[in-house]
């Protein structure tokens, strides 16, 4: 069986990208998406009260989501390190797990202090609180359940049983 050598092209590569790695891929895109889409006024509601930190913030993410200047900033480097650590798979898997423990953790955190608290620097309100549950069990479940390695079983299951003849 042939292996993928060091002078591989990038194409090649991200062909044979491990589940896992393509998954942090996604979330990290997706995460940058949202880090962006929290400064477009008319996507995020109440644009004008979008502060940089704190429970003052009023805006909006989706008319929904409270949101701030550091917030969206924290989505957005969430997403370059996603994209980031994608290239690796133990990297790609460590961010899905740590990651979704964070999330899990800043779903606690929520519930516990009060909306209207100086503790709430980032901030958070009750649907951003339900989303971080959902964001944290579904980190920590790709993270546990995607292959780390691209195999043929994986190669034939999206692509079919002539998938896979070179890979190990």
């Amino acid at each position: 069986m042939r292996t993928k050598s060091s002078t591989s092209t990038s194409s090649e590569l991200s062909v044979h990208r491990a589940p896992v790695s393509r998954t942090a891929q996604v979330v990290g895109l997706a995460f940058l998406v949202v880090g962006v889409l929290g400064f477009v006024p008319g996507v995020t509601t109440d644009y004008g009260s979008l502060a940089g930190a704190g429970h003052h913030s009023t805006a909006m993410l989706l008319g929904v989501f409270q949101v701030s200047v550091l917030h969206n900033l924290l989505h957005l480097a969430l997403g370059a390190l996603g994209l980031l650590v994608a290239r690796q798979a133990t990297a790609a898997k460590a961010y899905l797990v740590v990651g979704g423990i964070a999330y899990l953790g800043l779903w606690v955190y929520g519930l516990a202090t009060a909306d209207d608290s100086a503790a709430n620097f980032v901030p958070l309100n009750t649907a951003d609180d339900w989303l971080h549950l959902v964001l944290g069990l579904g980190m920590v479940t790709l993270g546990l359940v995607m292959p780390r390695r691209y195999t043929r079983e994986t190669a034939q299951a999206r692509h079919g049983s002539t998938a896979g003849g070179d890979i190990q």
